[in-house]
């Protein structure tokens, strides 16, 4: 039986998706002109990725300023040759083998300087069987040099290597190399298509979110190097950026296209379809966006660049995902919608009578509904039960340790982890994160002070020795080279960092008027994590209390709104707890390859943070959307979380596999910090849309009742409103459907 839709003005969005709809072939060459003007852009230009992780301010970056002034080699990208003999190195044998090595690498493309071992201080260990020579190169970061250079480097040094003789280099740029290409965006895709194709049945409606993924994806990705040219851009931002868009733009078009065919059911034509979706599930859609900006906006609270351009390139990917979503889906709606659901695969619902529930959506299954009422008949116990699972998750990371993980954390078969390994045995753990203490020389009593700080430095407890003071042709930089007694990731290194600026060196040097500075890789490492740790608050409290604002006002509850923080804030904290177990190197660590003890870096559960909180409140407007539209229609609140519950849990649930799947691609990784990125949102993701979403949220709305959509009367009054869940009603038919068949 044929009906008519009842006569209504759409809003913004569903006008917007007419015109789309209608345009269809316009929207698309404007989606490849946008893709072609952005490529030119870039190649014209695009910057590197190169950043500078030190803490602006820090006392580690005037070090490196000095550094960089006095000592260019010091401050450049260096390379540590590292040889290890059965007989002494200084026997005539070992010695031939070792400047033949030394005389080849000097020859080698980017090589500017090779240290003679034999004359240099601090090149012999005291065990008298190892040696270390310096190879400074002519870039001045690991990125800029070229893979297939630096093995030639490795080549060199596996030559030479011999039964008695072990030699491995080591330094950033190595650990580049050995690293090698890693990608994980194609495996997060296929694994997504594998999920939708499961979940809708047909290659159609699989294929639409999909599409407007990988679309959104070649924009953003291309802009990725237009931000690189204006700002710091970390080499793992556009990787997550890319990882965020293709799991967004899936997720937002999943819950579009389920709309879409729940209308069609309804019996709209398909353009009338397009834009009832939009004006309903479309701004959900824009809402969760806008929480994710806002998530990621948060980072730059943290005062460091590379944080800035890990935001802005992200941000740029969720903003072309939310304009694919409200432009080229309904263009190609206009092109598939009257064939959603051909080429169906034997997999999946199957074709049939499909009842239409009110508000046009159609009904859940059985499965989803039983689980909602059973939440309803003992929200006590779950509240209890999945409280209790989030605090146990969430406990790890009471223990965490914080740090940047070094050669000392990679795959034992690199050179660059033997080599850390060859100088902690021959040298000390302290060998492999010296710290470099830089000073500018005013005069002559400036340099004849410099044995006496010497000195005082070597009597710090913690101090393994001191080499011999460096000064620079010009007379003006002085540089000391300090090898603690402990390792760079031991948190004794970190008390004699903050010993030498406070008591030592401000001691020793007030006689001469010397300003000392402690810098160095680990002084930098140290600085930043302690910038971040006083920025930290201020994200939290910034992204919650915007987000809560939001949230206000999207669905006029105070309730919903302090509810959706608190359960987002656990799901964080759990993850957090996930990633510090698994860094602890035991069984956890060793499922997904890290079997040493390794360091949390400070920028990673800030990253997490402002991702997670994000994605987080998705799930919450995708649920809370769906269950404050049942309730604006019977005003029964148990009713409204039931339905809320059973007509977006399949939703989510999928939405929730092609999220974990695609961030899950990044624990191959061989970089600890992409794994442990992987594993931290792909738990969250997992433990927000099972315990958080299908239990917990449910459970303590059923215990609150209908304080749940409280909110006091002058707020009410003063509250725009949004209506996120839309306005179905103005979309459904006069009369209301007998169950249809979905076309």
């Amino acid at each position: 039986m044929t009906t008519t839709p009842t006569q209504s003005r759409p809003g913004p969005l569903g006008r917007l998706a007419g015109v789309a709809f209608r345009h269809r072939w316009r929207v698309l060459l404007g989606w490849a002109a946008a893709l072609a003007v952005a490529a030119g852009l870039t190649a014209a230009f695009g910057g590197d990725y190169e950043v500078d992780y030190s803490s602006p301010g820090s006392d580690s970056q005037q070090a490196q300023r000095l550094l960089l002034d006095g000592f260019p080699a010091q401050a450049g990208e260096p390379v540590d040759v590292v040889v290890r003999s059965d007989e002494p190195v200084t026997d005539p044998g070992v010695q031939a083998d070792v400047t033949v090595l030394l005389d080849e690498l000097r020859t080698l493309p980017h090589v500017v300087a090779v240290d003679d071992p034999y004359t240099a201080a601090g090149g012999l260990a005291p065990d008298g069987q190892t040696l270390v020579a310096r190879l400074s190169l002519d870039v001045d970061a690991p990125e800029d040099m070229p893979v297939e250079d630096t093995e030639r480097l490795l080549a060199a040094a596996e030559e030479a290597s011999r039964p008695g003789l072990e030699v491995a280099l080591g330094g950033d740029a190595i650990r580049l190399a050995e690293s090698g290409e890693f990608g994980g965006e194609m495996v997060g895709l296929v694994a997504a298509a594998v999920i939708l194709l499961v979940t809708f049945g047909t290659v159609v409606a699989a294929g639409l979110p999909i599409g407007v993924a990988v679309a959104g994806l070649a924009v953003s990705s291309t802009l990725a190097g237009l931000v690189a040219a204006v700002m710091d851009v970390p080499d793992w931002a556009p990787i997550l950026a890319s990882l965020m868009g293709i799991a967004l733009g899936i997720d937002y078009v999943l819950l579009m296209v389920t709309r879409f065919r729940e209308w069609r059911a309804a019996g709209l034509d398909p353009e009338r379809a397009a834009v009832a979706t939009l004006d309903t599930a479309g701004r959900a859609v824009m809402v969760a966006g806008s929480t994710v900006m806002v998530s990621m906006f948060g980072l730059f609270a943290m005062g460091l660049s590379f944080m800035r351009g890990a935001a802005v390139v992200t941000m740029v990917a969720v903003l072309v995902v939310m304009a694919a979503a409200a432009t080229l889906f309904p263009a190609l709606l206009g092109f598939f919608g009257h064939r959603i659901e051909r080429w169906r695969l034997p997999v999946g619902r199957r074709r049939g009578t499909v009842a239409v529930a009110e508000g046009g959506h159609l009904a859940p299954s059985p499965g989803w509904l039983r689980w909602s009422r059973l939440i309803e008949r003992r929200n006590i116990l779950a509240v209890v039960l999945g409280g209790g699972l989030m605090l146990a998750l969430a406990a790890p990371f009471l223990g965490a340790r914080f740090g940047f993980p070094d050669a000392g954390n990679d795959p034992a078969d690199h050179s660059s982890r033997q080599a850390y390994d060859l100088l902690a045995d021959g040298f000390g753990a302290g060998a492999n994160g010296p710290l470099l203490l830089v000073t500018s020389l005013d005069g002559d009593d400036a340099a004849a002070a410099l044995p006496a700080l010497s000195d005082a430095v070597a009597a710090t407890p913690g101090v393994a020795a001191v080499l011999p003071p460096a000064v620079d042709p010009s007379g003006a930089t002085a540089l000391l080279t300090v090898l603690p007694e402990t390792g760079p990731q031991d948190a004794a290194t970190e008390d004699l960092v903050h010993a030498l600026r406070d008591d030592v060196l401000p001691a020793a040097g007030a006689d001469a008027g010397l300003d000392v500075h402690v810098g160095g890789v680990t002084a930098a490492a140290i600085d930043v994590n302690e910038s971040m740790a006083d920025g930290l608050p201020l994200l939290i409290g910034g992204v919650v209390t915007v987000s809560m604002v939001l949230l206000l006002v999207s669905f006029r509850s105070v309730v919903v709104m302090l509810t959706a923080a608190l359960m987002n804030l656990l799901s964080v904290a759990a993850a957090y707890g996930v990633v510090a177990l698994v860094l602890e190197g035991g069984w956890a660590g060793q499922l997904v390859g890290i079997d040493t003890e390794t360091p949390m870096p400070a920028y990673v559960p800030v990253v997490m943070f402002a991702v997670l909180f994000g994605l987080s409140m998705d799930y919450e407007v995708f649920l809370i959307s769906r269950m404050r539209e049942s309730w604006m229609r019977t005003g029964d609140n148990a009713r409204a979380i039931v339905d809320g519950l059973a007509g977006t849990g399949r939703v989510i649930t999928a939405a929730a596999a092609i999220m974990v799947t695609v961030f899950a691609a990044l624990v191959p990784s061989p970089d600890v910090v992409l794994k442990s990125l992987g594993v931290g949102m792909a738990a969250a993701i997992l433990i927000d849309a099972t315990i958080v979403r299908m239990l917990l949220v449910p459970a303590v709305m059923h215990v609150l009742g209908r304080a749940n959509w409280w909110s006091p009367r002058w707020l009410d009054r003063r509250i725009p409103q949004l209506y996120v869940e839309g306005r179905p009603e103005l979309f459904l038919p006069e009369r209301e459907p007998e169950p249809a068949l979905v076309r």
